[in-house]
């Protein structure tokens, strides 16, 4: 579910930044691509215990995290804040969640009928 201004994905009520929409779709999809190859490098660090390698693996999965616009400096310009990663309850977004989630309930209460 991502909220209704776009920027974030929540998931177990958490915010998570999304990827900046301005990015071309080739630079996405470079920056995803270099993604996935630096956690597969810290899965093989980690499995071999190589300290070293995982500090650079995880390095450059920041690196990339702060290309995408998940991490790093917003990309959005209208100055409001980052709420990445915090519960969705304790953010402006609450009253917009309890809202979805109280018509997730009734419609579950209605197929349960």
């Amino acid at each position: 579910m991502v909220t209704p201004d776009g920027r974030y994905l929540i998931v177990r009520n958490r915010l998570w930044r999304t990827s900046n929409p301005a990015l071309t779709a080739e630079e996405r999809g470079h920056w995803v691509s270099e993604l996935m190859a630096a956690r597969r490098a810290v899965a093989v660090a980690r499995r071999n215990a190589d300290a070293d390698r995982l500090r650079q693996a995880r390095a450059a999965v920041q690196a990339a995290k702060v290309a995408l616009g998940e991490r790093g400096p917003v990309w959005w310009r209208d100055g409001a804040p980052d709420y990445n990663r915090r519960l969705v309850h304790n953010t402006p977004y609450a009253a917009w969640f309890a809202a979805l989630e109280n018509t997730a309930a009734l419609s579950d209460q209605d197929q349960s009928r």
